[in-house]
């Protein structure tokens, strides 16, 4: 199975995992949508759409870099029709894009929750809604959310109540849509690591560079990603995966190659259910 030729859409393209889930295709000659909101260098967070749109043609890939807020409807609709056109049609739609602040309610503005309900949850569904037309007509559509399992339990909640609706709202939108569009051949699956991965929100927002030793790479996101997109979409939905499991059901039993820092034992992230049971050791690895 091959990405070559096939048309991706992905929010949030221009670093970290976005960036990563669209290299990984490149390198099969996919045509990628950089649909992110950096379109100038900034202070703190590396690359732009068209840095990313510069890796992803040198990579082997094809690539149209847009300036889209997920936020904004009518500029959602205008990027894929602007994607679709450029490379005759669109297969698959990767909601990537999200905003985070780990806080209780106490101590988060309402303007952050609706920051965070706008782009996970709300920009999730735009983005979706708008790409029916075009996944519609591919055959082998899918539309892949990075978000966690549907494990509804308090301890997930209460340190950061208004992020967790916020990023289950995505979640939700998968075991719906998965529902919804079964009919229609359009598979809807959610993909969630099982440890911290090495993002610029791990390094400002949440960790430093301590949590970022202690995490792996983007690639184990990409590489589970480019499993789902070659999977038959009629057969393969309304899945709610965990990275490494997921690749180890997949015959993919190397995951050391995924460490930042192999001296550091990984960190596990949130949302991961406690019966979700790690195809190999978290711990440091030893000379």
């Amino acid at each position: 199975m091959s990405l070559k030729n096939r048309t991706l859409f992905i929010t949030g393209a221009s670093r970290g995992i976005g960036k990563a889930i669209a290299l990984r295709a490149a390198r099969d000659g996919a045509n990628v949508i950089v649909a992110a909101k950096t379109a100038a260098p900034h202070a703190k967070l590396e690359g732009t759409i068209y840095s990313a749109a510069e890796e992803i043609e040198a990579a082997g890939g094809r690539a149209l870099p847009l300036v889209v807020d997920v936020r904004d409807e009518a500029a959602v609709a205008d990027a894929l029709a602007q994607g679709a056109q450029t490379f005759g049609g669109i297969d698959i739609l990767v909601n990537n894009a999200s905003a985070i602040q780990l806080t209780p309610l106490s101590q988060t503005d309402m303007k952050r929750f609706d920051l965070m309900h706008q782009i996970n949850t709300r920009g999730t569904l735009v983005c979706a809604k708008h790409a029916l037309p075009w996944l519609e007509n591919s055959d082998n559509p899918h539309i892949l959310m990075l978000s966690p399992p549907l494990d509804m339990q308090e301890k997930w909640f209460a340190p950061f109540t208004p992020y967790a609706i916020a990023k289950y709202g995505m979640s939700l939108a998968v075991l719906g849509l998965a529902g919804e569009l079964r009919d229609k051949g359009i598979a809807v699956n959610a993909l969630w690591p099982r440890t911290t991965i090495a993002t610029a929100a791990v390094r400002n927002l949440i960790g430093g560079d301590e949590m970022m030793r202690s995490s792996r790479t983007p690639e184990i996101l990409a590489d589970a990603a480019w499993e789902i997109f070659t999977s038959p979409a009629r057969d393969f939905t309304g899945n709610f995966l965990i990275d490494d499991s997921f690749l180890a059901s997949r015959g993919i039993t190397d995951f050391d190659r995924y460490r930042v820092d192999p001296s550091c034992a990984l960190m596990p992230d949130f949302f991961v259910p406690e019966d979700s049971l790690p195809p190999a050791s978290l711990a440091p690895l030893r000379d």
